[in-house]
């Protein structure tokens, strides 16, 4: 493993505490930001979550992992030859920071100059057809050639075979589990060779996690989320592949499809985007045709190590501003400017109240930007 980039760093201390934070229970990336706009720093946030989750109603306090806890995992990273990347750090997958809600720690295993190459995802089947792994694996070698970075979710069929065609050229395998825990098992040498010929296995999840189904969405997200665009090889009519494209297309990147036979039900769902006005795709120079424009955007800034100023002294919402915001949600996902206009709060205080519901693991945040309460 090649030495970290050249760039703006955590410090180890700062590291332990992001660790800690973004590892306590109902901390999720959207809260871990809050906090760290709110308090200043991961370590005042730390302080302040018993007292947070109280306010936001929680039947008991999370429990925080203790710094041991945290160093032992930096440790168990160690050993398996990887390291936490911060979302400032110059190793973190730039197209990544452009999410809603990034992750704001990802474990890493390989090369980070892997994450500045333009990146395509290729998805699909894991009941892949042969022609279907054929045709995703010289997709893969065809677009690493010219250049391009490789992203899948090392599943079997398509995501193994697009892992394999781009190894020599760099592809970035996104894990569901821990990066300790590869899934599936037997693709545990591959991860290795990813790791060892230039590429990058990622994973936001703790060491030792067993993936679990809810965890598949939000590895697909990542994976889609790495990419300018998104390639479905083969998919059946309900697959994770098709969350995928409409991650993919939520998130303003292109998305393509390989046509199928429509008498093979793992074409179903590549047929469907056809139908639905994705770039149809039979050959890499349909895919290059379409990024080329895109390889050399500029990104936007995003949040920097240097963490924010401390706003704890901003006055703290009473409980009529917190009876008020409960009133105004439901189980429906509605807009925080919603909210703001029905309440005639702040937002810096409907925010407060917010951060205080999902600590308390009473709030549950969708895409947009939307909230709802937990039934």
């Amino acid at each position: 493993m090649s030495a970290p980039a050249a760039g703006p760093r955590l410090s180890d201390r700062q590291r332990l505490a992001w660790l800690r934070l973004i590892r306590t229970p109902n901390v999720g990336p959207a809260s871990f930001r809050e906090l760290i706009n709110r308090f200043g720093s991961a370590e005042a946030a730390l302080e302040m979550l018993p007292e947070l989750m109280i306010s936001g109603g929680a039947n008991r306090i999370a429990r925080i992992p203790s710094v041991a806890e945290a160093e032992a995992e930096l440790d168990a990273a160690r050993r398996a030859g990887a390291r936490f990347v911060g979302i400032g750090e110059a190793d973190y997958p730039p197209l990544l920071k452009t999410l809603d809600n990034p992750p704001p720690l990802l474990a890493v295993k390989g090369e980070g100059a892997v994450f500045r190459l333009p990146a395509v995802a290729i998805v699909g089947a894991r009941n892949a057809s042969l022609a279907g792994i054929k045709m995703a694996r010289m997709l893969a070698a065809d677009l690493g050639r010219e250049g391009y970075a490789i992203v899948s979710g090392l599943a079997r069929g398509i995501d193994t075979a697009a892992h394999k065609g781009s190894v020599s050229t760099g592809t970035i395998g996104v894990l569901a589990g821990g990066l300790d825990v590869p899934y599936p098992p037997e693709n545990a040498g591959l991860c290795d060779e990813i790791a060892d010929r230039g590429g990058a296995v990622v994973s936001e999840m703790p060491f030792a996690w067993q993936p679990r189904a809810q965890d598949f969405p939000r590895r697909n997200r990542l994976v889609a989320g790495m990419a300018l665009g998104l390639v479905v090889v083969e998919a059946a009519q309900r697959s994770g592949s098709l969350i995928s494209a409409r991650l993919a297309n939520e998130m303003g990147r292109l998305v393509f499809a390989v046509p199928g036979s429509p008498l093979d039900p793992r074409a179903a769902g590549c047929n469907a985007l056809l139908k639905d006005g994705v770039t149809l795709v039979t050959e890499a120079a349909d895919v290059l045709g379409a990024l080329a424009p895109l390889a050399g955007t500029r990104l936007p800034r995003t949040l920097p190590l240097a963490e924010a100023p401390d706003m704890s002294a901003m006055p703290p919402p009473g409980e009529n501003d917190r009876a008020d915001v409960l009133e105004a949600l439901g189980p429906t996902p509605i807009a925080v400017d919603d909210i703001i206009r029905h309440t005639g709060m702040s937002a810096a205080q409907i925010s407060m109240v917010l951060l205080e519901l999902d600590l308390a693991g009473r709030l549950e945040r969708h895409a947009g930007g939307n909230v709802s309460l937990i039934a």
